[in-house]
């Protein structure tokens, strides 16, 4: 799982030098105090590094620099504690390659009623300040998310802890690579896009393997080593019963396992941290990777089926989002509807592959025949998911640049039995109908792929749009179809514009 305590976010605070040494000093000692405050803080999941009062062009663009030249700066929060005149952040910020935040807070709550003078007014003017800041941003065009609030304020944390998930995210796919084992399912469009337009929006690699690389490691992985992996599922999740003695489906349940521990060496091995399956292409193995794709979301990799690279990264990035957060991120499709009046659900599931970190109560390995793929009956976690708010997200091509779509929608619980269906399922009330939302997601050209989350928020998905600068349109309970069909009609004047 990603450690978002490596990332870190370096808080810059504005001033000037005619305010004098005194008055330099007490803003150093502000910012000081209050990213110590930030650091200790629970739930700011990154490291907030305290940089140098800024108060000259040069020493501005010497920060950022530094910052382009360090790995594990994930982004940059800047905050105008006085007056700081705009024009000595235009060459730090016309290099700048971190997401930015512009935190509007000051450092007193309260206005001092009874002492208040013309002192305290010159070095606690971040009202002022800040408005200069913001002008150059708006001058310059330049992507970044503004925070207004008093600093210890629980909601401005909480903004702040969203921005510094999705920058984490962003780093994240700068140094990782989607592993595409084998191509895209065949004839299928909406799995397809631009992969070289793909590493310069996301900065993710996407590249191929032929499924006889992974055949050859798992020809490579012993039975001993397969038996000793199945320990930890036996202690992570229920067996059926035909699993716990030697017979055809145990074996079925060994070769997933040894299937999980060769593709987790190769995806060490290559760096990446999202991967993709076909069951077209499954040269060499005995199965079509299940429970072995399961377990590798469950420990954060990013997934997706019939080569869907796109949803995979997408995987992966809410994966590090979500990392330490409660609920859980899978990928996911939608499968099929429940029309019944005043019940009306979507039902989301795959063939095999969803994440148990989104599963009610403990998953439980069983193995039947999938009738599809023309290979052995594969082992796999079946589960419900929990019932509660969740979002779908999902990623497509338009051609001239990519769309990021999102549902919000309340997962309810099963309440019939599904015996002939067992695999691993979601049911759902999409936002704001059943029929709105689908006409909504078919007409922004939504994909059948998704990816499901439990554990975050349209607001994260927001902020990590906005820094890779790509196209974000929402579905919750105020849209409207037509209405919607209008603002596509604007984005894509304004998109089209832009590129």
């Amino acid at each position: 799982m990603f450690d978002l305590k490596q990332c870190e976010f370096w808080f810059i605070a504005g001033s000037q030098d005619l305010y004098g040494e005194e008055t330099l000093q007490q803003v150093a000692e502000h910012a000081r105090i209050m990213v110590d405050a930030f650091d200790r803080d629970p739930a700011i999941p990154g490291r907030v590094i305290l940089k140098s009062v800024a108060k000259s062009s040069v020493g501005i663009r010497n920060m950022f620099e530094e910052a382009n030249a360090t790995v594990s700066c994930a982004g940059i929060i800047t905050w105008m504690h006085t007056f700081s005149p705009s024009k000595m952040w235009i060459g730090g910020l016309g290099i700048n390659k971190k997401p930015l935040l512009h935190l509007h807070t000051q450092f007193n709550r309260d206005i001092p009623w009874a002492s208040i003078d013309m002192d305290f007014m010159n070095l606690n003017q971040s009202a002022h300040g800040d408005r200069e800041h913001g002008y150059i941003y708006a001058r310059m065009r330049l992507p970044r998310k503004v925070v207004a609030g008093f600093w210890q304020d629980q909601e401005v944390c909480r903004r702040i802890a969203v921005w510094m998930r999705a920058a984490a995210a962003r780093l994240d796919g700068e140094r990782s690579v989607v592993l595409r084992l084998g191509d895209n399912m065949r004839e299928v469009a909406v799995t397809e896009g631009d992969k070289v337009e793909a590493q310069i929006t996301f900065g993710w690699q996407v590249n191929t393997w032929g499924i006889g690389d992974l055949a050859e490691r798992f020809k490579g992985v012993s039975d001993r080593d397969g038996e000793n992996l199945i320990k930890a599922y036996e202690a992570a999740y229920e067996l059926a019963s035909d699993l716990q003695n030697p017979g055809k489906n145990r074996t079925a349940m060994l070769e997933q396992a040894k299937i999980e521990i060769a593709l987790s060496a190769m995806l060490e091995a290559e760096h990446a941290g999202a991967f993709t399956t076909t069951f077209q292409d499954l040269h060499g193995l005995p199965q079509l990777p299940g429970l072995a794709c399961q377990r590798l979301m469950e420990q954060g990799y990013g997934f997706g089926a019939e080569g869907d690279w796109k949803q995979a990264m997408l995987v992966r990035a809410a994966k590090v989002m979500a990392a330490g957060l409660p609920g859980g991120v899978s990928f996911m499709e939608d499968y099929t509807y429940h029309f019944e009046p005043g019940r009306e659900a979507a039902l989301g599931a795959h063939m095999l592959e969803l994440c148990p970190s989104i599963a009610v109560g403990k998953p439980r390995i069983e193995v039947h025949p999938l009738g599809i793929g023309g290979k052995a009956d594969p082992a796999r976690l079946v589960f419900d998911a929990a019932p509660g708010q969740a979002v779908l997200s999902t990623l497509v091509d338009l051609g001239n640049r990519f769309r990021m779509i999102l549902n919000e929608i309340e997962t309810i619980a099963i309440e019939k039995s599904m015996p002939k269906l067992p695999i691993a399922r979601a049911l759902w009330k999409p936002y704001p109908t059943i029929q709105d939302a689908a006409e909504s997601w078919i007409l922004a050209g939504g994909a059948h792929h998704s990816v499901y989350t439990n554990a975050l928020t349209v607001d994260y998905f927001r902020d990590w749009a906005e820094m890779m600068g790509i196209e974000l349109v929402l579905i919750n309970r105020e849209t409207k179809p037509l209405r919607l069909q209008e603002e596509l009609r604007w984005n894509e004047a304004y998109w089209s514009a832009r590129y």
